[in-house]
């Protein structure tokens, strides 16, 4: 599946946003992916997550065991990844700020896990489930997401496979082109920031 294909599900989904966004980062845009509404779609969801178990076998890391995804937008794609992978899918949350696999889930040393995420802009919450899963001995071997925003600019602590890359400009808020600065934002990510106005 290429970029147009994938940006095409995005545009006929509606997910495609224009204006003035806050991503979870606390990076502004004027381009937001609402991956949950191409979500609530489970036959373009699936074709998708089949196009990136593809490319995560491609890549040399269709061996793993188990899918984990950062709770709650890695949990969908996460878990209709791992369907094509064959493997089980499991979740970590935030718990006083920082991620934990609970729910009875449980991951052995022998397990080989990639990390599946939606759509990653700085990385961060793909580094904090990983970090959460190295501190309870777990073998992370890659990470894995729809559209990689950073243009493979991003550090998340092991390799990363993306579906698709879509570089999209964003800004710190104190450093705003004109237009954009023009427009109230809007935070229509999952993650609270605080004092981000």
């Amino acid at each position: 599946m290429n970029k147009d294909e994938v940006l095409a599900i995005f545009r006929d989904c509606g997910a495609m946003l224009e204006g003035h966004f806050i991503l979870s980062s606390g990076l502004r845009s004027p381009v937001f992916l609402q991956k949950a509404k191409v979500f609530q779609y489970p036959h373009q969801t699936e074709k998708l997550c089949k196009a990136l178990a593809d490319k995560i076998h491609a890549k040399g890391f269709g061996n793993v065991t188990k899918v984990v995804s950062p709770a709650i937008g890695g949990i969908i794609p996460g878990y209709e990844t791992a369907r094509h992978l064959n493997v089980p899918a499991l979740y970590t949350e935030r718990v006083d700020g920082k991620f934990e696999l609970r729910r009875g889930f449980e991951i052995s040393r022998d397990d080989r896990v990639i990390v599946v995420e939606d759509i990653v802009s700085t990385g961060l919450s793909i580094r904090e489930c990983v970090t959460a899963l190295r501190s309870i001995g777990a073998n992370v071997t890659a990470a894995a997401c729809l559209i990689d925003r950073s243009a493979g600019e991003a550090d998340v602590g092991v390799p990363l496979v993306s579906l698709i890359q879509y570089q999209v400009p964003a800004y710190p808020p104190d450093d705003l082109p004109p237009a954009l600065a023009a427009i109230p934002p809007v935070k229509p990510g999952s993650r609270g920031i605080q004092g981000v106005k």
